[in-house]
């Protein structure tokens, strides 16, 4: 052992580590499961709850160790965002959440936006609105048009689910339909206060962003959508964000 100048101890220990059977095999096949269920859209955060529900304690920093060694990679695409900005329609309100995201309890702050989707039979518009609280949207509405009735619609189904003491902060950026009359008369009716972003400052709204980004990279990008009518994509969207 002169020549590796190691211990024969150390030597004897890593040929026998290498010989060895794989202890992870039976982890790498749940997660190479896991991310092909995933559309490949799966990274190694989400496998690795996807693990701990098969009650297999893993840490993080494996996970992500086996996934690179797997060669499971989520592949990403970086596309140009849709803007509802049409000029100063009505005075713009202060930003009062502040790039602030965190909540401690639900109905408290409440982001919105929209986004769309490019499909070879047609476009459709998304608009949710996301409690910080947990992330997940407290009503949605999809249309081929991103227009006055289809924020309204979700705005008009979201106030009905706080409690009568719970009175949300409403952050948004300074999209067109954020600042129309129909807009502004229901948040003072539901008594709501309402913020919003810079003009054109993505970053005050990034919760948001964040999630439409997740959203895209699991069930929109890296598939083809030749075949599905603008009815069925409805349909796959609102199955999705349920």
């Amino acid at each position: 052992m002169s020549v590796f100048h190691m211990a024969k101890s150390s030597y004897c220990y890593q040929e026998a580590a290498i010989k060895a059977p794989d202890k992870y095999a039976e982890v790498r096949e749940i997660i190479r499961k896991s991310f092909t269920d995933s559309n490949a859209s799966y990274g190694y955060r989400r496998i690795h709850l996807d693990i701990k529900d098969e009650n297999i304690t893993l840490s993080e920093k494996v996970t992500r160790r086996l996934m690179k060694e797997e060669n499971l990679t989520v592949k990403s695409i970086k596309k140009k965002e849709y803007s509802s900005y049409t000029g100063e329609i009505s005075p713009a309100v202060e930003n009062v959440i502040k790039r602030d995201f965190h909540a401690k309890k639900p109905n408290a702050k409440w982001l919105t936006d929209i986004t769309e989707f490019h499909i070879p039979a047609g476009k459709i518009s998304l608009s949710p609105i996301i409690d910080c609280f947990d992330g997940l949207p407290v009503s949605w509405t999809i249309g081929i048009h991103p227009d006055a009735e289809l924020v309204n619609t979700m705005l008009d189904e979201a106030v009905t689910t706080p409690k009568e003491n719970e009175k949300p902060l409403v952050h948004s950026d300074r999209g067109a339909h954020d600042r129309w009359s129909g807009w502004i008369s229901r948040m003072s009716e539901a008594g709501l206060t309402r913020s919003m972003s810079k003009k054109g400052c993505s970053p005050d709204n990034s919760a948001c962003e964040g999630f439409f980004g997740r959203l895209k990279n699991e069930m929109f990008y890296n598939r083809s959508w030749s075949n599905v009518s603008i009815d069925e994509f409805i349909a796959i969207l609102d199955q999705y964000i349920h």
